[in-house]
């Protein structure tokens, strides 16, 4: 034991004298000093804020190139490589003003480079600014992006649609690592709380080269909240008040800093009643009660950082079935979900030299439970209820990327990414049966820098899914005179085992026409494996009010979109156009066959080509001198049709929305509007 902690303490120690610092001073263009900037490399979860003469220092920086971030409102923000070998780096950062937003650095992309350096066009929002809109939920406050919107069945239920594509076809990544909880059904949500998260990336469109099946339509990346600053402790509580649910939001967290070892946490509760609708009435039990907790520990060593967080997300959420009793309690009546979410996260940077190694694995835990109401009068209320569906859903992700050292003016990415997943049920209903799912994927992408303008971006992928599932006995009922009892048919679904494969690829332009209007030109494959539901369903599905009828022999879906997008921006003026066109070949859909089963219409899964386009279109004025006006203008449209001629269900209908807001930074602005 004594040698244990010797060779610990013996480790931790060469850790710290070899460790490195950046020093530097952010500077204005007349040279002057800035206060108050943020300095931050984000993959080492290291920052700071610049002091009154613009000074900042960071400690414990690894050797190998990084990338730093320094910004400040009313200023360009920078994105730097630093090459930080043996000593103490020193550098002077210069920033230019804007009148606009600050840039972000874009974690989605393999690259991480600023939003206005990326080749993908990729919406990124502060939760901060999304929870201005007064939602109670955070898919709800999404719906503010162009070209997202959601299809929801109560508050606490929603699902994102992007350009009219949603469920399994668009990918939820959270702390780094995908998140599944059962996204086939329509009556899922999330799962996820806003509280603890930092902000979120759209990927509009097919990723399934950086992220695999599921990532045919889009990506909702959410990153969590940032550590503290070195040597910083910070505590805050929140406390949020939404009038159409009487509903609240409580919130509190920690987070400290120190040289090596980094840690935070944080607890939300939410409550909600019912919604109210224009005529006034509420939609009964579509009320929700939700605990969330996070918690996460960051460690910087010389060649080595490595990041854990936890979030458990307890949900307790009614099923309305419309408009009934009005009522303003908060307690969920039947029927009801009981939604549990385990999500652990690890993220490990390993730097060699002018390369670098990431490797993060991940493990959700989805419990769901469906409470029905009870037909047996002699119930006992007293008594412990049962839950109808009983389902878990247990998935293991790794994903492994080397990054190639940078020649010349070309950056390389290779890697390997996999999920290994369990679905068992435990309930008397079931709704899709007792699997396993094994994904693997290989991929590669290239950057070229033509110009300090002009990117070109590559990438190529290989795909194989291995589903196999287990034969389960349906039981069908027959209801006489009020009483339920089993008939002597029985219905055996036979067990499926499914290989699919599948090639993507992506190729990236962007460039500047007359040095101001940014273009970007994508061209991109997706793919999406069939699901269970798609696949076994066989049965009653009570949150769609249907009898769903699986087909097995369901091919991939598989799409190619163009997508361009074109910007332009001076002081006081921006202007942004994006439009899309997205083949989409075996389409899968329910549609009803007319037939009737448990008094119940019968749908079965099918497949048609089908066709989506549209784009958004919107313009940002800023006018001078009032640099605290903004005025907003956003137009979204979609169109989706099957090659019969039919149109896609779920799409979104046209929106424009417009924004009026005032953004107040100090006494200066207040004089000049007085």
């Amino acid at each position: 034991m004594k040698i244990n902690l010797f060779l610990i303490f013996f480790v931790f120690a060469i850790s710290i004298q070899g460790q490195i610092s950046l020093k530097g001073y952010v500077l204005n263009e007349n040279q002057e000093p800035i206060e108050n900037a943020e300095v931050y490399i984000e993959l080492l979860h290291i920052g700071s804020t610049s002091l009154e003469d613009g000074s900042f220092v960071l400690k414990n920086i690894p050797r190998g190139n990084h990338k730093l971030t320094v910004n400040f409102l009313g200023y360009d923000t920078e994105n730097i490589n630093i090459d930080v070998a043996e000593k103490d780096v020193e550098i002077s950062i210069v920033l230019r003003p804007t009148i606009f937003h600050m840039d972000e650095v874009i974690l989605s992309t393999p690259f991480h480079r600023l939003q206005s350096e990326n080749v993908m066009k990729i919406e990124s929002k502060s939760i901060e600014s999304l929870q201005k809109n007064g939602a109670p939920t955070l898919i709800e406050s999404l719906t503010s992006i162009p070209g997202v919107e959601q299809f929801s069945t109560g508050t606490g239920i929603g699902k994102p649609v992007i350009r009219g594509l949603t469920g399994n076809r668009v990918l939820v990544y959270t702390q780094g690592v995908r998140l599944e909880n059962q996204q086939f059904g329509d009556e899922h949500g999330l799962g996820l709380n806003d509280a603890g998260i930092e902000s979120v990336e759209i990927i509009k469109g097919p990723a399934s080269l950086l992220y695999g099946s599921d990532a045919l339509g889009g990506v909702l990346y959410f990153n969590p909240e940032k550590f503290a600053y070195q040597d910083d402790t910070e505590v805050n509580i929140s406390q949020d008040f939404f009038s159409n649910t009487l509903g609240s939001s409580t919130s509190a967290g920690v987070k400290t800093s120190r040289d090596i070892f980094k840690f935070l946490a944080r607890g939300t509760y939410n409550t909600h009643s019912d919604y109210e609708i224009p005529n006034g009435d509420r939609v009964t039990n579509t009320r929700f009660n939700e605990k969330d907790f996070k918690i996460g520990l960051g460690m910087n060593l010389s060649n080595y950082v490595s990041e854990i967080r936890y979030n458990f997300n307890d949900a307790e959420i009614g099923i309305t079935e419309g408009i009934d009793d009005q009522s303003s309690t908060k307690k969920v009546e039947l029927p009801y979900q009981d939604i549990q979410n385990h999500i652990i996260s690890i993220h490990n940077h390993f730097f060699l030299n002018k390369a670098k190694i990431d490797l993060n694995l991940g493990y959700v835990v989805n419990n769901r439970k469906e409470f029905e109401e009870h037909e047996d009068e002699d119930h006992e209320e007293e008594e412990p209820l049962e839950a109808a569906l009983d389902m878990k859903l247990n998935t293991f992700t790794y994903d492994a990327k080397y990054y190639f050292p940078k020649f010349e003016k070309f950056e390389t990415i290779m890697g390997v990414q996999g999920m290994l997943q369990t679905n068992k049920n435990y309930g008397e209903e079931i709704l899709i049966p007792d699997a396993r799912t094994n994904d693997i994927g290989f991929l590669a992408t290239s950057i070229y820098n033509l110009s300090d303008i002009t990117l070109l971006q590559a990438g190529l992928r290989y795909d194989h899914r291995k589903l196999s599932t287990d034969s389960y006995e349906i039981h069908h009922h027959d209801h006489e005179e009020g009483e339920s009892h089993e008939t002597d048919e029985i219905e055996m679904i036979d067990a499926i085992d499914k290989n699919y494969g599948n090639f993507t690829f992506s190729l990236g332009y962007k460039t500047k026409f007359f040095d101001k209007i940014v273009t970007r030109l994508n061209l991109a494959s997706g793919f999406r494996a069939p699901n269970l539901a798609e696949l076994t369903s066989y049965g009653v599905h009570h949150g769609t009010n249907r009898f769903e009828i699986g087909n097995p022999d369901l091919e991939s879906e598989r799409n190619f979109q163009t997508d361009l997008s074109l910007e332009y921006g001076n002081q006081h003026f921006e202007v942004f156009a994006n439009g899309f066109y997205n083949s989409l070949n075996n389409y899968i859909y329910a549609a009803p066959n007319g037939e009737f089963e448990e008094e119940y219409a019968v749908y079965e899964y099918i497949q048609n080509d089908a066709e989506l386009y549209g784009g958004e279109f919107g313009i940002h004025l800023h006018p001078h001198p009032l640099d605290w006006l903004h005025l907003e203008s956003n137009f979204e449209m979609v169109i989706g049709k099957q090659k019969n001629g039919d149109y896609l269900p779920l799409i979104p209908a046209n929106k424009w929305s417009n924004t009026i807001r005032g953004e107040f930074a100090g006494n200066k602005l207040f004089k000049d509007i007085l």
